[in-house]
């Protein structure tokens, strides 16, 4: 059974970079096809795709959020991780990572969502 867990700080100063974290357990993100990712939902709105890294570790993200946005993976440590500069109250959102399947191209697994808040 694959899960999926975010870690990350709660709230995050304007002008800083966040770093979040997802860490898998019950498969090897090189191992499993899957395009690790990560989606967010601001308040009040709907779901929006961030970007992913790839099994193979190609990345590829959203045009809207190119320019402040990484997500790498640690295969010691079997995570992928998510850093998104230049934080504005706009980013203040759940945050959410995902496996997207190279198969079926659905959404199998999903981490539980960690709240971002952006804040002075």
């Amino acid at each position: 059974q694959v899960q999926l867990q975010e870690s990350g700080p709660g709230l995050v100063k304007p002008s800083q970079t966040l770093s979040l974290t997802c860490t898998v357990s019950g498969g090897s993100i090189t191992a499993l096809r899957y395009y690790w990712s990560w989606v967010r939902q601001p308040p009040g709105k709907g779901l929006e795709w961030i970007g992913y890294i790839s099994y193979l570790a190609n990345t590829y993200y959203s045009p809207s959020l190119k320019s402040r946005t990484s997500i790498s993976r640690n295969t010691s440590n079997n995570h992928f991780s998510l850093q998104l500069s230049s934080m504005t109250p706009e980013d203040t959102a759940v945050y959410y990572c995902a496996g997207l399947s190279g198969s079926s191209w659905s959404y199998d697994y999903w981490g539980q969502g960690t709240q971002v808040t952006v804040s002075s």
